[in-house]
């Protein structure tokens, strides 16, 4: 099996992601090509048996550069893919000190539906999805992320 791996990382924290995902990948034969999008050519995708995508988020959604490469990205309709965000902890309320629920948490945090959107209009099928939180804007990730990253990682179904 083959997977190649988009992010956007801007502090390092999917980068890491990344790297760690294809050391677990690689440890059960699968290969795993790791691109950032400043690197990467949309148009050009490489072939692979799954595609696998990576933002951090702005504002709660996608930051801008992996948005234009999900909708310029040139992959045939039926494609698999998995999205692997990276998105920042919930923080409490300065106000009332209180955790956002589950709820507002979704409202904000937009980063994996609005990939799933872009790439589904494309025709393209989900496999998995996943986050690992991210402590602060720069980081670092949460504590266990590694952990977080063995759990997806399972999920991906690998083909002979």
């Amino acid at each position: 099996m083959k997977i190649e791996y988009f992010h956007a990382s801007k502090y390092g924290n999917g980068a890491m992601v990344a790297e760690e995902f294809k050391k677990q990948m690689a440890a059960k034969g699968v290969t795993v090509n790791v691109h950032h999008i400043r690197d990467a050519r949309s148009k050009e995708m490489p072939p692979a048996d799954l595609y696998l995508f990576s933002s951090p988020g702005r504002m709660g959604k996608p930051i801008a550069g992996m948005r234009r490469f999900l909708k310029k990205a040139k992959l045939q309709s039926k494609t698999k893919y998995a999205i692997l965000a990276t998105e920042s902890a919930p923080q409490p309320d300065k106000k009332t000190g209180q955790m956002p629920t589950e709820k507002e948490q979704t409202k904000w945090q937009r980063v994996i539906p609005i990939m799933n959107e872009i790439l589904q209009e494309k025709g393209l099928v989900k496999v998995v999805e996943g986050k690992i939180l991210v402590t602060g804007i720069k980081g670092p990730p949460e504590e266990d992320w590694q952990k977080k990253v063995e759990v997806f990682a399972s999920q991906i179904p690998i083909l002979s």
